[in-house]
């Protein structure tokens, strides 16, 4: 009950205070588990998952700063989410992750770690590249755009609404790591996860991956090359 209430007050936020415009791009939502990744820029992003994805069974891997705030402590349990040590190898979280995936449910993670403070990507981590490949999942990447703390609240100030989209792109599986050589292999997988984002994403956004082969790659396929250009970081 608490869990649905949780929900029902996060649409009510997108609803009246920042509203959201959700954009497909061709997209069919992954029936069973997947794993859902984005870029990160502000503190709005975590909760755009309950609002796009109709799903009771989502996990979002949330940074462990926030335990020491009792209100986020309660969401997090209540919504049966759960906090993740993102500077050591949180053997625990990554089993539970990989258990609510093989139970079939969504697991939501930002694979930076962490807000970017430009609102442009910086370097993944390879947590998610890891758990794609090691359950075999389809990954489905949204670009954000409109959710940078700063830019929200000088919105805010003026009495005018974010301006927020969220751009869904193709789900995509990752190989099995290659034993012979993991690290790389690891390395390769997160770039791509990255790219795919970043192709979602303005340029403005891409952060250190606009100059990436494989982006530029992606950006010559018809599926993300009419993407429509957004306000630039600062702006937005």
């Amino acid at each position: 009950m608490t869990r649905t209430l949780i929900r029902f007050l996060i649409h009510l936020l997108f609803r009246f205070i920042a509203p959201v415009e959700v954009r497909w791009c061709g997209v069919q939502m992954p029936e069973g588990p997947f794993i859902g990744v984005s870029n990160h820029i502000g503190r709005l992003d975590p909760p755009l998952a309950y609002y796009f994805l109709d799903r009771d069974d989502i996990t979002i891997l949330v940074a462990e700063k926030y335990q020491r705030y009792a209100l986020v402590r309660w969401i997090v349990r209540q919504l049966d989410s759960v906090f993740v040590d993102r500077f050591n190898a949180d053997l625990g979280a990554l089993r539970l992750a990989i258990s609510r995936l093989r139970s079939g449910g969504v697991l939501v993670i930002a694979p930076e770690g962490t807000r970017s403070p430009t609102g442009a990507l910086i370097e993944g981590q390879p947590g998610a590249a890891y758990l794609a490949a090691r359950t075999g999942v389809p990954i489905l990447p949204v670009g954000i755009t409109g959710t940078r703390d700063r830019d929200v609240l000088a919105r805010f100030r003026r009495f005018r609404r974010p301006r927020i989209t969220a751009r869904l792109g193709q789900p995509f599986t990752l190989p099995p790591l290659d034993p012979r050589d993991r690290e790389s292999a690891l390395q390769a997988h997160t770039d791509e996860i990255m790219c795919r984002l970043a192709a979602l994403l303005p340029p403005d956004y891409r952060g250190i991956y606009a100059d990436h082969p494989r982006l530029h790659e992606l950006l010559s396929q018809p599926a993300e090359s009419h993407l429509e250009p957004n306000p630039s970081p600062a702006s937005a």
